[in-house]
């Protein structure tokens, strides 16, 4: 029998909101209960659905289900299903089929790159039914294989063994999967996330169509803003990044998609682009995606400090009608901070920008209007007009 739950009057009232979380301090006894799947309810004793229960995290309590669905292998089976099937007109063969709290899976990510399935378990509510989360994933994408990047942080507060294992399958080094017209290779076992940086899928090809003359890619990782610019017209792309071997990769995807034109630069950012600025060197678009800067509340001033100067230089380096993406993936930093930052780069930069399109993560991380932490990404596209 599922064990219940009683929420203090605040953390029912929150999750009547539509909040899937329900904090340590929101809920009534629960000393010695083990984790797994619970029943919540009110103050009064009326059912509020179906959770998963991590006795050792701040966030106790993940909704899934209301009161009366029962939630076992057939309903992870329909969920994931669900998911999968809302993706339905992605033709890029890498993309994210479930995104935890976006799509109603709490502490669960699902990644595909081709055939290859990449998965994380992210709190020890979800750890407890594995085999039917797995059972669900092989059903609803039919992957040939199956990893679990169950490395990140978060295990760590949920008390969990950080690991890497593969559920089934022959999971490769090398994952070959397609964004747009390009084929990259994502690394599921050591690459970041789970191999790639999918969240910037679609923001990759709407900056490859704008492409032309010398282009400079920031944080590029991979080289995925690089390679689609030089794929749809850019004549040399600067790819800066600070990891000799990401810069590798990015050759080597270029190589195998038959691309000239990449100069990979390994250097610090910030000094790279200041020495630029200095040189007076101009540039039809300039990409930013930096790493998240604040992983804590606390240092979200420091971040806004280090992702103004980054911009500053930016808009300095601008050819006159050049165009500026910009990204900051930090949660802590809101989009209010990351635009009224922007303002005051243009501001010292002496340039006017004018905003063409306000961005966020591709559609394969949807956010919910009620859970906040689902919008980490923010972007904007920036014109320099003078």
């Amino acid at each position: 029998m599922t064990p219940a739950i009683t929420l203090t009057p605040k953390g029912a009232a929150r999750l009547v909101a539509g909040h899937p979380w329900i904090y340590r301090s929101d809920l009534g006894r629960h000393e010695g209960l083990d984790a797994g799947l619970v029943r919540l309810l009110d103050p009064r004793g009326k059912g509020l659905g179906t959770a998963l229960f991590s006795p050792h995290s701040e966030i106790r309590v993940r909704w899934l289900a209301p009161d009366g669905v029962t939630v076992d292998a057939s309903w992870w089976q329909q969920a994931i299903h669900a998911a999968v099937h809302r993706r339905a007109g992605i033709i890029d063969t890498g993309a994210r089929m479930v995104h935890a709290e976006g799509d109603g899976l709490p502490s669960l990510i699902v990644d595909r790159y081709g055939a290859v399935a990449v998965a994380q378990l992210l709190s020890a509510g979800l750890e407890t039914v594995r085999g039917e989360v797995i059972d669900a994933i092989r059903a609803a994408l039919e992957p040939r294989s199956l990893l679990l990047r169950n490395d990140a942080s978060v295990r760590t507060r949920e008390r969990l063994p950080r690991e890497t294992v593969a559920a089934f399958g022959d999971v490769p080094e090398r994952a070959p999967y397609s964004e747009g017209a390009l084929t990259f290779n994502a690394a599921p076992w050591k690459g970041q996330k789970t191999g790639a940086y999918l969240d910037q899928r679609e923001n990759h090809q709407l900056v490859g169509g704008l492409g032309r003359g010398r282009c400079l890619d920031v944080f590029s990782y991979h080289g995925a803003f690089a390679l689609q610019m030089l794929k749809h017209g850019a004549s040399d792309v600067v790819a800066i990044d600070s990891s000799k071997e990401a810069l590798a990769a990015s050759q080597e995807s270029a190589s195998e998609n038959g691309l000239s034109g990449l100069t990979p630069v390994e250097a610090d950012a910030f000094d790279w682009l200041r020495s630029e600025t200095r040189a007076g060197k101009r540039y039809e678009v300039v990409v930013l995606d930096p790493p998240a800067f604040a992983k804590e509340k606390g240092s979200v001033e420091r971040a806004l400090a280090g992702y103004k100067e980054l911009n500053l230089q930016a808009m300095k380096l601008l050819a006159p009608g050049g165009h500026l993406f910009t990204a900051s993936c930090s949660y802590h930093v809101h989009r209010g901070d990351f635009f009224q930052m922007l303002s005051e780069a243009a501001a010292d930069s002496g340039r006017r920008m004018q905003i063409v399109e306000i961005r966020s993560a591709s559609s394969d991380h949807p956010e919910l209007v009620t859970v906040p932490e689902t919008g980490y990404l923010k972007a904007a596209l920036l014109r320099a007009i003078e």
